[in-house]
């Protein structure tokens, strides 16, 4: 990668970020296993400098670089200044990034990235070393990494969408926004409403009516009302459910990321992509049965009310 020259490789990538807990290591050492079944050459490069226990094959590691437990001790920073403080140490050092990419010349690029929200909503670093790469001809889509647990719970779901919409308007790249973690959800608790009302964002005035039947909520009604405005006069906000356990799951990813940064695969990959997803399906193939979650809900919701009519 050569800043500014004209001929320079076109190259191509994502930048997996969320907040802590979200799954951004797992979805990286996912998707780099599934590319790599389709013939796709993945460099993963971790840009988190606190993450020490890496599953993924690392071809670029900021530990090289710097690391969180130096920073804490020798500066006396607590986790939050010392990540803002690594952040806005390798944006001073792009060079060192730009040798370590050039050895991964040809390659898809995962960027793993640290969990601190505010680095994606406030602070300019982060932000500054997606647009330094853009400069080297890599063309980058954020994967925005939310928890699916968020969803059975409405007033963390209206955070985690402004939380989105933030991000997207911050970090200005083609954005795909994921709920990761959709083979657990059946544990969290029941969803109020459908699966795609929280995937697609649909009228959120049911969300805010749903929030007003809790004694609390119901004190901040026009709080609520006034963000969900927001959140859909902007109508940027839109969810991919993931479960980086499922073929079928990953691909719809997959063809998002790859959309929104206008990747284009070849024959050979398209061969070997239909090969993989016409495979004997095994065990860890859930992505039926995740979906078939919301559909039990509806079913056990309606049942409840056929009852109650009955026994009227």
């Amino acid at each position: 990668m050569s800043e500014g020259s004209k001929g320079s490789s076109l190259a191509f990538g994502q930048v997996v970020i969320g907040p802590p807990g979200s799954g951004k290591t797992t979805y990286c050492h996912g998707m780099q296993e599934f590319l790599g079944r389709i013939g796709r050459k993945v460099s993963v490069v971790n840009l988190d400098p606190a993450n020490e226990a890496m599953p993924y094959q690392c071809a670029v590691d900021i530990a090289e670089l710097i690391t969180l437990p130096d920073v804490m001790e020798n500066l006396k920073l607590g986790p939050n200044g010392g990540l803002i403080y690594c952040m806005e140490y390798l944006e001073a050092n792009f060079d060192w990034l730009q040798e370590k990419l050039a050895a991964c010349r040809g390659h898809y690029y995962l960027f793993d990235c640290p969990g601190q929200v505010e680095l994606y909503t406030h602070h300019e670093a982060l932000k500054n070393v997606f647009a330094q790469l853009a400069k080297w001809n890599c063309r980058l889509a954020a994967v925005h990494l939310v928890d699916s647990h968020y969803c059975t719970d409405p007033g963390k779901f209206i955070s985690v969408l402004c939380t989105s919409l933030a991000t997207m308007l911050h970090v200005e790249l083609p954005h795909v926004n994921v709920l990761s973690k959709m083979d657990l959800i059946e544990q969290y608790g029941k969803l109020a409403f459908n699966l795609d009302y929280y995937t697609e964002v649909l009228d959120l005035s049911y969300l805010v009516d749903h929030l007003a039947s809790d004694p609390f909520f119901r004190n901040y009604r026009r709080l609520n009302e006034k963000l969900v405005e927001v959140i859909e006069d902007y109508s940027l906000v839109s969810f991919v459910p993931l479960n980086v356990q499922d073929k079928e799951s990953m691909r719809q990813v997959m063809q998002a990321v790859d959309k929104a940064n206008g990747y284009s695969f070849g024959d050979q990959e398209h061969r070997s992509l239909e090969a993989l997803m016409s495979a004997a399906v095994g065990a860890d193939f859930h992505f039926a049965s995740t979906l078939a979650v919301q559909e039990k809900y509806v079913r056990s919701q309606d049942k409840v009310l056929e009852e109650e009519v009955m026994d009227l």
